[in-house]
């Protein structure tokens, strides 16, 4: 596993959501905003984490495709640099995931319910009732554990389309998720503040 963080500007930010990550978890951040002292500053505070500079702001999915293309795990979790982990969020996803038969990607679920993090292929069901992973048709950009593994094999896949400079393109990624039949997990379990 290893977690994307795509960075503009977002020194402000950035440090509640490394350190709500377990300092043993591959921390890559694609900064968008080329800031040098950004990534001095990040790499000497942060052992578990590697700063690669863009040349341009190309967008948070051009930025998430350039991280996923820089790892060798078999999981990418992106993140954007404002979400904050609750304890245990990485563990409980892991475990969890561990109970699901297949998946392309799977997500913490958001702490405040008046903003839900995913979008139900069953408007009807309330999700208060959910204890256990359960299937969506979509989920939010800002967090999204990829299974590179499992995803990797569908020919002529490709993650972000980068034609989508920043919004929508984690739903676009979701559709053609589902166009394909690959399952998309909430797993309320672990939970995340956006």
């Amino acid at each position: 596993l290893t977690v994307i963080i795509v960075t503009f500007k977002s020194d402000n930010v950035v440090h509640n959501c490394i350190q709500s990550i377990g300092s043993d978890i591959k921390i890559l951040i694609v900064d968008n905003s080329n800031s040098k002292e950004f990534k001095e500053n990040l790499e000497k505070k942060y052992k578990n984490v590697l700063c690669f500079l863009s040349e341009k702001n190309s967008g948070m999915g051009a930025g998430n495709n350039l991280g996923i293309k820089k790892i060798k795990t078999d999981f990418a979790f992106i993140l954007n640099p404002d979400v904050v982990l609750k304890p245990d969020s990485i563990d409980s996803l892991i475990e969890e995931s561990k109970k699901l038969e297949s998946f392309g990607i799977i997500s913490p679920m958001e702490v405040n319910e008046n903003y839900p993090n995913y979008k139900l292929i069953d408007d009807s069901k309330k999700t208060s009732d959910f204890k256990e992973p359960f299937k969506v048709k979509s989920i939010d950009g800002y967090s999204m554990l990829i299974n590179l593994k499992r995803l990797n094999q569908i020919d002529n896949f490709y993650y972000f389309d980068e034609n989508f400079f920043m919004y929508l393109e984690n739903d676009d990624l979701c559709k053609r998720l589902n166009e394909k039949n690959e399952n998309i997990y909430i797993i309320p379990k672990s939970k995340i503040k956006h």
